[in-house]
């Protein structure tokens, strides 16, 4: 199925926000730019995002605070809406607009996944829980990620890829993928 990697991902992040406590929303994340709140933010909003460009829109939801409410209810109404958008017949040979470049459903789909298990390897990391996330699917995550996204793409100036950094010896492969994206491990 075209949409497994996406959902091992979802999975994955859902069982992280789960073991967010409402006290840890104003803590730091490896993300500077974002408190875990704000990182709760773009994880749920990014699955309306991508539901936008699979529909053609463009969908701002910097403005919402999703980790206000009920976070985790909004995350499984937005997990269940993209993988179903994912999964329609003829997406995965579709082209679409991601910011200024035009790329494939199939690699959309596994940017959104890439996205969605990062950013909830960020959301572990900054409230204290396991990073050691689905070390199958980083694996996967890794090796596709190490032929689409080369060291060209990472010195570009607003480029969301930061340089890759190197993990310690005995590092989990979730941790080994956020290394590779620039996070601290």
């Amino acid at each position: 199925m075209a949409t497994n990697l996406l959902e091992s991902a979802i999975a994955a992040t859902r069982d992280v926000l789960k073991g967010v406590l409402a006290s840890q929303l104003r803590d730091p994340t490896p993300c500077d730019q974002w408190d875990v709140g704000q990182l709760i933010n773009h994880i749920v909003g990014d699955q309306f995002f991508y539901l936008g460009i699979l529909a053609g829109e463009v969908r701002d939801n910097g403005s919402s605070n999703f980790s206000a409410g009920d976070y985790l209810a909004t995350f499984e109404v937005g997990a269940s809406l993209y993988v179903e958008a994912f999964a329609n017949e003829g997406v995965m040979s579709e082209t679409f607009l991601l910011f200024s470049s035009e790329t494939s459903g199939s690699s959309l789909v596994r940017i959104a996944a890439t996205d969605t298990f990062v950013h909830g390897w960020d959301l572990a990391r900054a409230t204290g829980q396991s990073t050691d996330l689905s070390p199958d699917l980083a694996v996967k995550l890794l090796v596709a990620e190490k032929i689409a996204v080369s060291p060209i793409v990472r010195s570009v100036s607003g480029s969301p890829f930061a340089p890759e950094r190197t993990a310690e010896v005995g590092a989990s492969q979730a941790d080994l993928l956020a290394a590779y994206f620039g996070r601290r491990v």
